[in-house]
């Protein structure tokens, strides 16, 4: 299951290359990836009263967060579909894909890596891990439904499917934490065979993670995203909104029924709401003119028929309830298709405007009428063989009262007579001659769709037919997951497509005949039934829940954030200084113990340190006041040398230099002094504030050194670096190894701090590298103040282009050799930093300053010759290059981050001793390098570029 997991994964991230080497026939190709997949499912389907196939890889075990997987029955109906469907729908998108417009070459990858999360879904044991999956889904599908990026109505509905659907999922989580906590185990197979007892903080647990379920599955009051995202392109919706993602709130329904579907709670949510939505789906149905629309209402109509029945909690229900999931995949799946294809071959949905299309294409309404009449539960397809089933199972259920189970019944009941209808006019809408003795313009030029693109409607429409006929061997398939249900002392009812005469056959004929009576009724008076818009809009009630989060997030801005930093600053650092002395005050205080210094230069450094920070507040020029403050930081490095930490000061003295460039470019757009109204003398209530809050850090730090009462950590560090990170340097195998996780987490906040900076400079795009000398060559109109071409001698090849009076030869020449030097030398501490002072942040930071040095000799020319790649891809490969080293070791058995020794004997080298942690600081050198990279880019060769300049012209180049 896991290499199934990791194949599909793999197979997303091939699909770009594939995709733009074979053009659209490159859904072909990645149609093969879950069609394999789903070869693997059948080939391991579980047997009858056998144990589940179980796998588990460590992952994160302080966390019980393991990746547990389990293959049992409800899992293997699953995969059929999501591995199914999702093959066919990918053989659909080459078709209905004409060209290889915009992100064409992502989507396929996209679809591939949604059956693989949905597959990991179906399949984890492990709680924790599932929400992890349940979360992937919940990106995949933002990004699928806003497949056309530069329509605001895509936009919108993905943004609107993404805040939904995550507040679920956080509802989730948390009563996920609450349910692991109280059972001691996040392993839904121990859950399910040790359920916890009631009480208040178990059903509020329920009650969370069934807020996940509903809205995952659109369920009233969350409903309303699903028809807002059928601005997705149809493949989306055929497979997402039919087969895969609203299947997941069912999915988890269907597995947590059998510990907690009696309780009230459960009830009163999965049964109440389900069967208010079936009802209010299905009326919304009968409003839409579109056909996508009508689809759209009518799953969440059927999504709310089928969790009614996956919740009831009986074993006879249940088996209803996985024959409408499967019946519901097929036909809605098949449906979205036909309304794809009628849109691809007339550029139109709306019903109006399509009449006598069934006569231009038989074949395309003979599939649709298939699958039509399986959603509209008629014999001898599999969705009247669950209808069938559910009408009975449901009357004659032990599991609720028996007035309750009878209004049950007669609610689906009315529910199915809303199904027949809406089915009746989607089928009259699409294909209907509507009184026309000709075909509308949209139906009388379209062009017919090729055998291929009917293909896999065709498919889906057969096989809703063809289980109907198997559905007592399928039936059997479902009992090992019946069995887990109570049957409350009624015979387990297999599926059959005739069960005799009796109340279900009589349900049924009440449903066609009054389905056609309402669908009639409404063909005449539709107008004056829907008038009127419905009295409660979910849609407008969210737009109105954002406006409401927008106002009360000025309000709380107005009154907290008034514009001022010197106030904002007062507020974050008094805060900072009240926090920490009550805690202080209320807590128990041990005898502090002062040192001030050990010998004469660490005071003298001290010193001058505290000096140069009180003469940064009389200062008036920036620029010396900048410079200034990187004294403290100098300092701060010679006071870690002095302490024998070399590796800790190299990097202070590193960060320290990069930070006051990063000041200086700042600074350069920025008047050398502040306005006089901003230097009004001195400030009694900052220098307060500045005063406690260093005396504070002072005070924390003696108390929380005086409250030690055990050997401290770091005296173990260095053995345990030696021992289990295979290196000398502490730091860096703290870094890199032993606190790994957090190092990830911190070089990915400085990938988004260069976005940060990036987003703030650049006023449109910030794609591509920069500029070269080649592009200053052929582009004269684009060159700045700066960029005067210059007859003097050049050591380096930018300075050309720059104003002579900004040159200076010594610097150029100088730069000349020190560049090479300081390349050398990063390299050197990247591969010195496990054993001794360096490491890839260090080497990052070296190389960096190598650019700056570069970039302030040449200008922003001779950065693009110094490194011609955009920074954008060096801060992607690092971050790619430390996750996939801290996920391999999984993929070996192994903890995530595990380290491992390889020695080798190269012919030139000799004998090679590497540590794979090396790989993961790799990535961390190139993050540092990519981040010193767009900072100069953004703030240096960005701010020397006339914003506001004309698009030179391919006639103005130099000659």
């Amino acid at each position: 299951m896991i290499a199934v997991m990791i194949a599909l994964a793999i197979g997303a991230l091939v699909s770009p290359p594939i995709m733009k080497l074979c053009g659209t026939r490159g859904f072909y190709v990645l149609a093969l990836m879950p069609a394999a997949a789903l070869v693997w499912v059948i080939a391991n389907w579980p047997e009858a009263h056998a144990e589940p196939r179980t796998e588990t890889l460590t992952w994160v075990p302080a966390l019980q967060m393991d990746i547990d997987v389990r293959f049992d029955t409800l899992s293997a109906i699953l995969s059929v579909l999501i591995l199914g469907v999702g093959s066919l729908v990918l053989v659909y998108c080459a078709n209905y894909f004409d060209t290889m417009r915009r992100r064409v070459e992502t989507f396929g990858g996209e679809i591939v890596a949604f059956a693989a999360a949905m597959f990991g879904l179906v399949v984890s044991d492990n709680t924790l891990v599932l929400y992890v999956f349940w979360e992937a889904t919940t990106v995949l599908s933002f990004m699928l439904v806003g497949f056309n990026m530069v329509r605001a109505t895509s936009r919108r509905a993905a943004t609107q499917a993404l805040l939904v659907t995550t507040f679920g999922g956080l509802a989730m989580l948390v009563g996920i934490i609450m349910l692991g906590e109280r059972t001691g185990s996040y392993l839904l197979s121990d859950l399910l065979a040790n359920p916890p007892a009631g009480g208040v903080f178990v059903d509020v647990a329920v009650v969370l993670i069934l807020i996940g379920a509903i809205s995952k599955s659109a369920i009233v009051p969350f409903h309303f995203w699903l028809p807002g995202a059928m601005a997705a392109p149809t493949p989306v919706s055929a497979y997402l909104h039919a087969a895969a993602m609203v299947k997941a709130g069912v999915y988890l329904v269907a597995r947590l029924a059998p510990a907690f579907s009696d309780r009230l709670s459960w009830q009163v949510l999965v049964i109440g709401l389900g069967a208010l939505t079936m009802l209010l789906g299905g009326w919304r149905s009968l409003r839409e003119r579109d056909l996508k629309l009508i689809l759209a209402f009518g799953t969440v109509s059927q999504l709310g028929f089928i969790m009614v029945l996956v919740g009831i909690g009986d074993a006879g229900v249940a088996m209803a309830g996985l024959s409408m999931v499967i019946a519901h995949a097929l036909f809605k799946a098949c449906l979205f298709m036909v309304v794809g294809i009628i849109d691809h071959s007339t550029g139109t949905r709306d019903i109006r405007l399509l009449a006598r299309l069934g006569h231009r294409l038989p074949a395309l309404a003979a599939i649709a009428a298939v699958a039509g009449a399986s959603m509209a539960g008629l014999p001898f397809t599999f969705g009247f063989v669950g209808k069938e089933t559910a009408f009975g199972a449901i009357w004659n259920t032990g599991a609720l009262d028996t007035w309750a189970a009878y209004t049950v019944d007669i609610t689906l009941l009315v529910g199915s007579i809303i199904t027949f209808a809406y089915t009746t006019r989607f089928l009259w809408g699409a294909f209907g001659r509507k009184v026309r003795t000709f075909p509308t313009r949209p139906v009388a030029a379209l062009h017919p769709p090729n055998a291929a693109f009917l293909a896999p409607p065709a498919i889906l429409a057969a096989a809703g037919v063809a289980a109907a006929f198997a559905a007592g061997w399928i039936g059997e398939q479902f009992v090992p997951y019946a069995e887990t249900l109570p049957d409350y002392g009624h015979e387990l009812e297999h599926l059959a497509m005739w069960h005799g005469f009796g109340l279900p056959i009589v349900f049924s004929i009440i449903v066609v005949v009054c389905g056609t009576s309402l669908f009639l009724f409404l063909r005449k008076r539709r107008r004056k039934v829907f008038k009127n818009p419905p009295p409660l809009n979910a849609d407008r009630v969210y737009d109105a829940t954002l406006r409401g989060a927008d106002t009360l997030s000025l309000f709380v801005t107005r009154y907290t954030q008034r514009g001022s930093l010197p106030l904002t600053q007062a507020v974050i650092l008094s805060t900072a200084v009240l926090l920490p002395v009550i805690a202080l005050a209320l807590g128990n205080r041990d005898a502090l113990q002062v040192r001030g210094f050990d010998n004469v230069e660490q005071a003298v450094v001290g010193v001058l340190m505290t000096a140069a920070a009180i003469s940064v507040t009389v200062l008036r020029n920036r620029l010396a006041a900048t410079l200034v403050v990187g004294l403290t930081g100098y300092g701060c490095g010679a006071l870690f040398a002095m302490y024998g930490a070399p590796d800790l000061a190299l990097t202070q003295f590193l960060v320290e230099s990069v930070t006051l460039v990063v000041f200086v470019l700042v600074l350069r757009k920025l008047p050398s002094e502040p306005a006089s109204r901003h230097t009004t003398g001195f400030k009694p209530g900052r220098a307060l504030i500045g005063l406690a809050f260093g005396a504070m850090l002072v005070m924390i730090g003696l108390f929380a050194a005086a409250a030690r009462s055990t050997e401290p950590l770091q005296l173990r560090l260095g053995d345990a670096a030696y021992t289990f990170g295979n290196g000398s340097n502490t730091v860096n195998v703290l870094l890199v190894d032993i606190r790994a996780w957090d190092t990830l987490g911190e070089v990915s906040v400085l990938i988004v701090a260069a976005t940060g900076v990036a987003s703030m400079v650049f006023r449109s795009r910030r794609f591509g590298a920069v500029p070269r000398v080649t592009d200053a060559a052929r582009l004269q109109a684009g060159l700045s103040d700066d960029d005067v071409v210059s007859d003097r001698t050049t050591w380096l090849r930018g300075s050309e282009f720059r104003d002579p009076r900004h040159r200076t030869m010594v610097l150029e020449a100088t730069t000349r050799v020190v560049f090479p030097t300081l390349v050398i030398l990063s390299i050197y501490l990247f591969f010195a930093g496990h054993n001794a002072p360096g490491g890839g942040f260090a080497g990052g930071l070296v190389m960096g300053l190598a650019l700056v040095l570069r970039y302030l000799a040449g200008g922003r020319y001779e950065l693009g010759e110094a490194l011609p790649v955009e920074a954008g891809t060096i801060l992607g490969a690092g971050l790619l290059v430390s996750a996939t080293t801290a996920v391999t070791s999984l993929f070996l058995g192994a903890p995530a981050l595990s380290s491992a020794v390889v020695d080798l004997e190269l012919p030139v080298f000799g004998s090679i001793h590497i540590v794979t942690a090396l790989f993961f600081d790799l990535g961390i050198y190139l993050i540092v390098v990519g981040l010193v990279l767009d900072v100069l880019r953004s703030l240096g060769a960005r701010l020397e570029t006339p914003e506001d300049a004309p698009a030179p012209e391919p006639s103005e180049a130099v000659k």
